[in-house]
């Protein structure tokens, strides 16, 4: 079983977790590889870190296995980023897990909403996000050419951010 370590961006096990990600929206999106690099290191990485963000990895073996992050998106509301399972990992519910995990911590730091986005080349994404109880904001029975909007409640806690 995947040990759950929160870390910072500059942490080295995250790298394949962004390399990867940049592997997949360039394939998927017909993208160059570079430009998506460069994206997915445009956040600044105080953004994925406490006290209003964090970044979550599952490791196996010293290696990281599955990831996520969140970030504030307003005063109650975090956003999720970055969901990402090794190819050869998928099919075994970790993304669920990393999930749920990063659902408890924001609920943890006081947020009550989870907002994402997905692309519309991102059907595994697409049905986790269902599966899991996100509300769509798009129609689910349409073909979709845009990023899918999906928002969540969380439970109340007394934490605090």
């Amino acid at each position: 079983m995947p040990e759950s370590v929160w870390v910072a961006q500059s942490d080295p096990r995250v790298r394949p977790l962004l390399a990867d990600l940049a592997r997949e929206y360039s394939t998927r999106y017909h993208r160059v590889l570079t430009d998506v690099h460069f994206e997915l290191r445009e956040y600044p990485a105080a953004r994925f870190a406490p006290p209003e963000g964090g970044l979550l990895l599952l490791v196996d073996g010293g290696q990281a296995v599955a990831g996520g992050a969140f970030q504030r998106y307003d005063d109650e509301t975090a956003e999720l980023k970055r969901i990402w399972t090794h190819r050869a990992h998928r099919g075994r519910g970790l993304a669920r897990r990393v999930v749920a995990e990063l659902e408890a911590e924001a609920t943890d730091r006081g947020y009550t909403r989870i907002h994402l986005t997905t692309g519309p080349n991102q059907p595994e994404a697409r049905g986790l996000y269902l599966a899991t109880g996100y509300t769509p904001h798009f129609d689910v029975d349409a073909v979709p050419a845009t990023r899918l909007r999906f928002s969540k409640a969380l439970p109340v806690s007394v934490g605090t951010r």
